[in-house]
């Protein structure tokens, strides 16, 4: 498709766990709220506007984001219901577009390319903005243009509760004034640097010769000359509930043997954990599997708040082993498999976790990296076989 026919558009809730909270308490509305862990050593998950003006931000810890703002209101985080709402916003957009792509639990990009021959894009944008408010009653922002880059750019300026339409041809004009940090994964670090050599803006970046930021930063300087010239040819890509994970182990001997069942469970989940945090993504349904000596195979699963935390999922996991291995028959074969998949990081599902927990799993994950999941694993995945009777 030529580029002047792409319009695609992207949508963002804005500050989505601090509406869901207000919307939950309407004393929250117009205050400076804090959704996170709630002690000391917690972290700021999600702050509202109010919030940000003492210059509070996410990631925070909890401790020095109420020594800026005393007054400040702290709720614990509820992903259950975060879930429940980033689910019923995904099904209005379901039913109301031709193709969509669920980019995280409160985002998403809309192919309206070929709806303009009927409805207008921008038109019917502004319509699906409207439904969603209307039925959810949360703030949401969209910014529409010919690619996806440009479009989220867009949103995060005119948020909250903003719309714009980039016209084709004006791309990297409208970059152009913008801060380089603006520019989708750049990162702060990356940022800090490009001011330190002068490069603030994005017009500035766009100037420099892709063969000087190649050398510079290797294949990263390629992909920031294009983002900076406005270019960006990805794809929407459809959204499908169906994408999902999953491991099984067929044993040698049919057991009954519960701890041996167990272990087999937790090194099962741990390490599809690990692969949802390698692939930046997060599930919203755990199904587990078992296979009986008679070769009856039942499942149970349960739809739950979109994690990737080890000690969440193995708590659900047991629950549904639990449930399952009520007919205490030898088992032949016992699997795992998280569905639902959202792209998303672990982490803003550990309301309640302090920085050392946070800092732990990502020592536990640099590891995994470096030698492999089966490196390290918790004493209770670790399966003797001798014990398998």
């Amino acid at each position: 498709m030529q580029l002047e026919n792409r319009h695609i558009s992207h949508f963002d809730l804005d500050a989505f766990f601090v509406a869901v909270e207000c919307l939950k308490n309407a004393k929250f509305k117009g205050k400076p709220l804090l959704v996170g862990g709630s002690g000391d050593r917690g972290v700021v998950a999600s702050c509202s506007c109010e919030a940000r003006r003492f210059g509070i931000h996410s990631a925070m810890p909890m401790k020095l984001a109420r020594r800026l703002c005393p007054e400040a209101i702290v709720v614990s985080g509820d992903m259950e219901t975060y879930s429940k709402y980033s689910r019923a916003v995904t099904e209005i957009i379901a039913g109301n577009v031709p193709l969509y792509e669920k980019s995280s639990i409160d985002e998403f990009y809309i192919d309206l390319s070929g709806m303009e021959r009927f409805h207008g894009s921008a038109l019917l944008a502004k319509e699906l903005k409207k439904k969603i408010i209307r039925e959810t009653g949360l703030s949401i922002s969209f910014g529409l243009a010919s690619n996806k880059l440009i479009s989220k750019v867009a949103t995060n300026e005119v948020k909250p509760n903003g719309q714009i339409e980039i016209a084709f041809g004006s791309e990297k004009n409208y970059l152009a004034p913008l801060g380089v940090e603006k520019l989708p994964g750049i990162g702060n670090e990356r940022a800090t640097k490009l001011y330190q050599m002068g490069v603030e803006t994005i017009h500035t970046l766009s100037e420099i010769p892709i063969e000087l930021l190649f050398n510079l930063l290797g294949k990263d300087g390629i992909d920031l000359s294009r983002k900076a010239n406005g270019i960006d040819e990805t794809p929407v890509i459809p959204y499908r509930e169906a994408k999902s994970i999953s491991k099984e182990s067929t044993f040698q001997t049919d057991t009954i043997n519960i701890d041996f069942l167990h272990s087999a469970l937790v090194r099962m989940t741990e390490e599809l954990a690990f692969e949802l945090r390698k692939q930046n993504k997060l599930t919203g349904c755990v199904t587990v599997k078992m296979r009986y000596s008679n070769f009856d195979t039942e499942t149970k699963q349960k739809v739950v708040p979109y994690t990737a935390a080890d000690h969440v999922l193995l708590k659900i996991s047991r629950e549904l082993f639990d449930k399952l291995f009520e007919r205490r028959m030898l088992v032949r074969l016992i699997g795992i498999r998280f569905s639902h998949l959202i792209p998303g990081n672990y982490q803003i599902s550990l309301f309640d976790d302090t920085q050392e927990m946070i800092r732990l799993y990502q020592a536990i994950d640099s590891v995994k990296y470096r030698y492999g999941p089966q490196f390290l694993r918790r004493a209770k995945a670790i399966i003797n076989t001798e014990s398998n009777k």
